[in-house]
């Protein structure tokens, strides 16, 4: 038969690993907020800095290359967090940014025959 020692020790037990799942789950549901405000705060810069058809393009972007986007509104972010993004970025800003970053990262392959 099991001692009150033992049935007190598997209460115990018990609750730290409930309070360990509470606690995980309190850290990571804070995790998601901050992210959120993040994603918020970016979107809000983004607003100020492009023209709707500029975000609409990083948008279809996003679509075929997430990556790509990322980069260029953190790069965008960062110039307008400088001070050197003095208007609003137009279609065709976002185009050329795009055809630079996408032009070096081009490779060229050589055939030997």
């Amino acid at each position: 038969m099991v001692g009150e020692d033992e049935l007190e020790e598997l209460r115990r037990r018990k609750m730290l690993e409930m309070q360990r799942g509470v606690d995980e789950q309190r850290e990571s549901e804070e995790q998601r907020r901050a992210q959120e405000t993040e994603k918020a705060r970016k979107q809000q810069i983004l607003r100020q800095i492009l023209a709707p058809d500029a975000r609409e393009r990083l948008a279809n972007v996003r679509l075929v290359r997430p990556d790509l986007a990322e980069n260029v509104e953190n790069q965008l972010i960062q110039l307008a967090s400088m001070g050197r993004i003095n208007r609003l970025l137009t279609d065709v800003d976002i185009r050329d940014v795009l055809a630079k970053l996408t032009e070096s990262k081009r490779e060229t392959k050589i055939e030997r025959r």
